[in-house]
């Protein structure tokens, strides 16, 4: 067949239009350098181990490509691995190598800084810790907040030994009880303040608020002071005949001790015969609901005869 140095003359000379332009786009793209921050990831921590101190969570790498594969570089394409394995307790110098950063395909690492990082390792360990609920707010006015649980009651950490050994509790998300006037229940999660420590198993709690009528104080003047157990045909003489009392309870008990004869300060004179003693003032307070914080006076004189 004849060769024709002009048949598809169109397809040629479109050819040598695009070669022309490809090699003048590879020309133009010159190699540069450019720097970026890479993160710093671990691999292969060795099983037991905990990492303790806070290390760096990027590095500087500095790289070398074409302008134009640079200039597309988005974050996640160049990562800085940092390999663990073979770490052991204590503090270790570990080198950042230009061959561990994952980089696209083109460009090469001149540099990492910094080329190296100190690690500190600890064996981990576990500890059993109760759960403090934390508690956000007060309750409405004259209440207070009474008894708090947590279920569960215990929970198993685990970290570094030695952020174990200052570990006292594990706490828990707030509960709200701002102007509550009932028992409040919520379920909520349970952590630690150390984000170096973990719980062995993510767990949430049931958290029981008991909101009870608040407390407080109340004085009674003048309230009389009577003898008990002493014999029927014998005269008894108190002095000072009444006596003060600061009682404490909730604001329903406290109302109930109007006009009611609960509370009976008196002196006991079992097996006493005839003649002057220094008694104390007594108060059943299994018969009460509120507590008696003082008696002025404590002690009595009595005289019998």
């Amino acid at each position: 067949m004849a060769y024709h140095p002009f048949r598809h003359l169109g397809l040629k000379f479109l050819s040598i239009l695009l070669a022309a332009s490809i090699w003048l786009l590879v020309a133009d793209q010159q190699l540069v350098e450019r720097s970026v921050r890479a993160p710093l990831e671990f691999h292969n921590m060795p099983a037991g181990m905990e990492l303790v101190n806070d290390p760096p969570d990027s590095v500087e790498v500095r790289l070398r490509g074409s302008s134009g594969l640079l200039g597309r570089l988005i974050p996640g394409d160049v990562v800085a691995v940092l390999n663990l394995q073979g770490a052991r307790t204590g503090t270790r110098l570990l080198h950042v190598l230009a061959d561990e950063v994952r980089v696209p395909y083109g460009v090469h690492v001149a540099q990492v800084t910094p080329s190296s990082v100190a690690l500190t390792f600890e064996s981990t360990g576990s500890r059993i810790v109760p759960v403090v609920p934390a508690i956000e707010g007060d309750p409405a006015p004259g209440f207070a907040a009474g008894r708090i649980t947590a279920d569960p009651a215990v929970v198993e950490v685990v970290g570094p030994i030695s952020l174990l050994q200052e570990l006292k509790s594990a706490t828990t998300e707030p509960v709200v009880i701002s102007k509550a006037t009932r028992t409040v229940q919520d379920k909520v999660t349970i952590g630690v303040r150390d984000d170096k420590l973990r719980l062995r198993d993510p767990k949430v709690a049931v958290v029981t608020v008991e909101v009870v009528p608040a407390a407080s104080e109340r004085t009674l003047a003048a309230v009389r002071v009577s003898a008990q157990n002493g014999s029927a045909d014998r005269h008894v003489q108190i002095d000072p005949a009444t006596v003060r009392l600061i009682v404490h309870g909730s604001s329903e008990a406290l109302a109930e001790l109007d006009g009611s004869s609960a509370l009976k300060p008196h002196v006991d004179l079992t097996d006493l015969k005839p003649g002057r003693y220094t008694l104390p003032v007594q108060i059943d307070t299994a018969v009460i609901r509120v507590e008696v914080v003082k008696i002025e006076p404590a002690a009595v004189e009595v005289r019998i005869w």
